[in-house]
């Protein structure tokens, strides 16, 4: 995953550094260094892990650079096939 994916997909989700903290179990501190860099990210590969699966949760696909330059885009979500993520409880658990 490369900076510009970070930051792309958090702006696409509008979520602060906090929130995506908060759903990675990543540092605030963390995050903000990994977003400063440029290009590919360089940490610990856990927590890029653990960046790329909240993110992913939420519903960004991350697009390769391929030539054309790395991006990201949010996934397109079929609800008529049940209920969306956010309202799916033990309760209704199928």
């Amino acid at each position: 995953m490369d900076a510009e994916h970070l930051r792309g997909g958090r702006a696409l989700l509008r979520w602060s550094q906090a929130d995506l903290a908060e759903k990675s179990g990543v540092s605030v501190p963390t995050i903000k260094r990994l977003e400063a860099m440029v290009g590919e990210l360089s940490g610990h590969g856990a927590t890029i892990r653990a960046l790329e699966a909240a993110l992913n949760v939420a519903g960004i696909e991350f697009i390769n650079r391929n030539g054309g330059g790395a991006g990201v885009r949010l996934k397109t979500r079929d609800y008529e096939s049940g209920k969306p993520p956010e309202e799916l409880n033990a309760s209704n658990d199928d």
